[in-house]
């Protein structure tokens, strides 16, 4: 059985170009939810399921975010950061963020602009007994995604039917597949699809609370329902 995932990659290099005006002087990752930046109710979550050490990808505006988490000894984890001059897309950017990290089994990788409850350790669960395997949390198809991206049959991720899931920006990945991507530049999505077709990606239907601050609507949202703060 793998050990338990102790090391994270948090993705915090995005523009922030679908919240307009709200990131024109600071990056997505640092907007309050519950008085707190998003970013720090995820690393919290992290800390919550044996994460210790953590390492975020910087783009625009990335120099607030060191500033505001530092090395990470206030939360009682280790913050390490990777900065990418020129964005290297999703895959790119975990495979180098994951050099800043110590050597592993696998790692969670999640989206700074989602909030969420996600059961870290039962995505880990899902492929403790496959080394080779990722995994995916995906979550029922929000108003602005109706479509879909994956259908989830007995635990194993497939392509699209009737019946789809939306990925929620949480994963779990084997460090090895990380190690031995060459491109630069590349979506993480390239590597789930590689996973399927190697009947090699697990998933987990998440029901409980997902939040994505992405988007100014979905973020006022967020901020205007006193029952999503519960769980922070």
């Amino acid at each position: 059985m793998l050990m338990r995932p102790d090391r994270a990659v948090i993705l915090a290099a995005g523009l922030g170009t679908r919240l307009k005006w709200l990131t024109r002087d600071r990056p997505k990752a640092l907007m309050s939810v519950a008085g707190e930046p998003a970013i720090v109710h995820t690393l919290r979550h992290l800390i919550r399921h044996g994460v210790r050490h953590v390492a975020i990808n910087l783009h625009a505006h990335g120099e607030q975010i060191r500033q505001a988490l530092g090395d990470g000894r206030r939360f009682g984890i280790s913050i390490r950061y990777s900065v990418e001059y020129e964005l290297r897309d999703s895959g790119g950017g975990v495979c180098q963020a994951q050099q800043f990290l110590p050597e592993g089994a696998n790692l969670f990788v999640l989206n700074a602009d989602v909030v969420t409850d996600i059961d870290l350790t039962a995505l880990w669960q899902r492929v403790s007994d496959h080394p080779s395997a990722a995994a995916l949390a995906l979550i029922a198809n929000p108003p602005h995604h109706p479509q879909g991206d994956f259908a989830l049959v007995h635990g194993k991720v497939r392509p699209p039917e009737m019946d789809t899931l939306t990925f929620s920006g949480v994963s779990l990945w084997p460090d090895a597949l990380l190690r031995h991507q060459h491109e630069p530049c590349f979506p993480l999505t390239d590597l789930m699809h590689q996973q399927m077709e190697s009947d090699q990606l697990y998933g987990i239907h998440h029901h409980g609370n997902w939040h994505d601050i992405g988007r100014p609507h979905d973020l006022f949202s967020l901020l205007n329902c006193s029952d999503c703060f519960r769980f922070f």
